[in-house]
């Protein structure tokens, strides 16, 4: 089946067996904490299906291109659990599991990535091109600074306050340009690897990309019945708003790219294990959230750029952190440790929100 091997066309049978139960088990009205533990497992097995794909595509593109594209598919759990958040009123959930992705993709799976790619080495220093780790904490630093503003002059009750949301859809439009002036140049400047290795993909292109898509719109389907799931499994396990959204629904809404940068880690592909999360990171905050502002125009409840000042600090701070670690283009393995622990921290403090 397009080079793949018995083992991983099993593999993938597998994860197809699981995805069809986790929508019987939500359409059937199964238990929640069942339905819940199904998806989950289901989210686990789709990442590891576009994880396979991103791996057999990189060997064509750079890396950059292969992030773009995987971070892109993988972003689509979290764009549709937005969604359908704000549209049952959840503007809480909706906005901590946007917050959420970036922690967590900045902070637990990038320290992750670190700390396995680092192990790799023989000098325990992960290395990887700088121009990426940089251009997402600018982009970040952007998506901060708006963040910053609004948040700041809803707390203080600033006059500019009062058109939050006006500001807020201007915003919106200004990030998303600003990353379309960075990524159309990126990927541009990106070189196929077959080029530059003259080694050939073990799977047939249009097999990756159709195990791509799969992936991505399978993980998004899954991210609903996860999502149906979770209000009465937060009432039973009795855990904060702010911990589902932050923690809960961000881990799992990005399942995608988590398992597949920490796979490509594993095996030594430094730069497009860093690719695959720096580029989830720079979605998120200039396009996916900004995208999600303006599509919120379309329902009762909307969203803006206006957080607590906890999670705008945190946020500044998460920045500042990703840039000093990563903006070298290299890491040892304690950097890596240290944005976990802060993730660690930030998730514990979400506890008593």
């Amino acid at each position: 089946m397009g080079g793949l091997s018995r083992r991983e066309v099993q593999v993938i049978a597998g994860i197809l067996v699981v995805t069809v139960l986790a929508g019987i088990a939500h359409y059937a009205g199964w238990a929640a904490l069942l339905a819940f533990a199904i998806a989950t497992v289901a989210l686990a097995g789709l990442a590891h299906l576009v994880s396979l794909a991103t791996e057999q595509v990189g060997e064509r593109f750079g890396p950059g291109a292969t992030g773009v594209l995987q971070s892109t598919l993988g972003n689509l759990p979290e764009l549709f659990v937005v969604i359908f958040a704000l549209r049952a009123g959840e503007v809480v959930v909706a906005q901590t599991s946007i917050i959420g992705s970036l922690f967590a993709n900045a902070l637990l799976v990038l320290g992750l990535v670190i700390v396995l790619g680092a192990r790799q080495s023989s000098d325990g220093v992960m290395r990887f091109g700088p121009r990426l780790p940089n251009d997402t904490a600018t982009l970040l630093l952007v998506a901060s600074f708006i963040i910053v503003i609004v948040g700041v002059a809803h707390e203080t009750h600033e006059p500019a306050a009062q058109h939050e949301r006006a500001i807020s859809t201007v915003a919106a439009i200004a990030l998303l340009g600003v990353y379309l002036a960075w990524v159309v140049p990126y990927l541009r400047g990106e070189t196929p690897r077959e080029q530059e290795h003259g080694s050939a993909p073990r799977v047939a292109l249009p097999v990756s990309i159709a195990l791509l898509a799969a992936g991505g719109v399978g993980a998004a389907f899954v991210s609903d019945w996860f999502v149906a799931a979770l209000r009465p499994t937060i009432d039973q396990l009795g855990v904060s708003e702010a911990f589902a959204g932050l923690v809960v629904v961000a881990i799992a809404g990005n399942a995608v790219e988590n398992v597949a940068g920490l796979v490509l880690a594993r095996k030594g592909q430094a730069d497009l294990a860093i690719s695959v999360v720096k580029n989830s990171v720079a979605q998120v905050a200039a396009f996916l959230y900004p995208a999600l502002v303006l599509i919120s125009l379309l329902f009762a409840h909307q969203l803006t750029f206006a957080l607590s000042p906890v999670l705008i600090a945190a946020l500044l701070l998460t920045a500042l952190s990703m840039w000093q670690i990563t903006g070298d283009g290299e890491a040892a393995e304690f950097e890596g440790w240290a944005l976990v622990a802060i993730y660690v921290i930030l998730a514990v403090f979400t506890l008593y929100e």
